[in-house]
């Protein structure tokens, strides 16, 4: 019976964060499927640390289950994850980003939802969850705000791709991520997917877990990123972003205060003061997300 099951290739970006792939790896290499029933394929993105020396004591440890492949010609996880598709193995191909950790059921639990329910696209639950020593405010913003996975699904229909699942006949049919996109290639790919037809579901069943980002600079380095992403995504794709105005005050505007008092005390009990910090950080947050926006267009207009 477990040669009719599915094989599943198992795909990782990672670039400087040795750490955080050793406790994917650490979580991935421990799972209750058969391992002749699935490969891991971690695609280093060029990193210039030790990393993929802590990727190869895996491969070495688990030299037909662990595969280091180097993807180091274009920088971001779009082009490391399209380096992994071609060489994947399985019929199902899971994602998961360095630093994730799963149950040793995930690919158990993941292959069940998916070969019992005949779908095409699945993006699971993701808890986001603070490691000791690092209770920050920064980190408990981040926790409360998570990673929406089925508002994105079944608003936005896509899933983020540190917790996807997808058959490889919708990669042959729709293509890879976008490499030319700094962030926003999980949308856009899933966009193409909804497109062409392929049925998206969530599945809360399955729970991955994503440590807080603790550190506010970080944070504000992501959304940075993600502000790029948008103007790229507005620069590649039009069809699929509004382009508004830089002018627009809208963009620099801090959040709705009391829709954003409403949301955190409902998640989570809060004193005033850390309610107006976090005020503050959500602000700083979107802030940098239209600083990044706002540098991505003018690098267009300057080349």
């Amino acid at each position: 019976m477990a040669s009719e099951r599915p094989f599943v290739s198992v795909i990782i970006p990672v670039y400087n964060d040795p750490r955080g792939i050793r406790m994917t790896l650490d979580a991935v290499t421990n799972q209750t499927y058969s391992p002749e029933g699935y490969e891991i394929l971690v695609a280093d993105n060029g990193s210039t640390d030790n990393t993929r020396d802590v990727v190869r004591k895996y491969a070495e440890r688990f030299p037909d289950l662990v595969n280091l492949l180097v993807a180091d010609e274009v920088q971001g996880p779009a082009a490391a994850r399209n380096a992994a598709i071609p060489q994947a193995k399985g019929s199902l191909l899971a994602f998961i980003d360095a630093d994730m950790t799963v149950e040793e059921t995930w690919l158990e639990d993941a292959v069940a939802s998916m070969e019992s329910n005949d779908w095409d696209y699945m993006g699971c639950n993701v808890e986001i969850y603070i490691e000791d020593g690092k209770e920050t405010l920064t980190a408990k913003y981040n926790q409360i705000f998570g990673f929406p996975i089925r508002r994105y699904i079944e608003d936005k229909h896509f899933s983020g791709t540190g917790c996807l699942v997808v058959r490889d006949t919708v990669f042959d049919e729709v293509g890879g991520f976008d490499e030319r996109l700094f962030s926003g290639e999980d949308q856009e790919f899933g966009n193409r997917v909804y497109d062409a037809g392929f049925d998206q579901h969530y599945q809360p069943a399955i729970t991955m877990y994503h440590p807080a980002r603790s550190s506010l600079l970080e944070l504000l380095n992501k959304h940075f990123r993600l502000g790029r992403g948008r103007a790229q995504m507005q620069r590649y794709h039009p069809e699929r972003v509004e382009k508004p105005s830089l002018l627009n005050p809208r963009n620099y505007l801090p959040p709705h205060p009391v829709r954003f008092y409403k949301r955190i005390t409902s998640s989570a009990s809060l004193a005033l003061h850390e309610v107006v910090l976090l005020f503050l950080i959500a602000y700083l947050k979107r802030f940098a997300a239209t600083a990044g926006w706002v540098y991505e267009h003018f690098s267009e207009d300057d080349g």
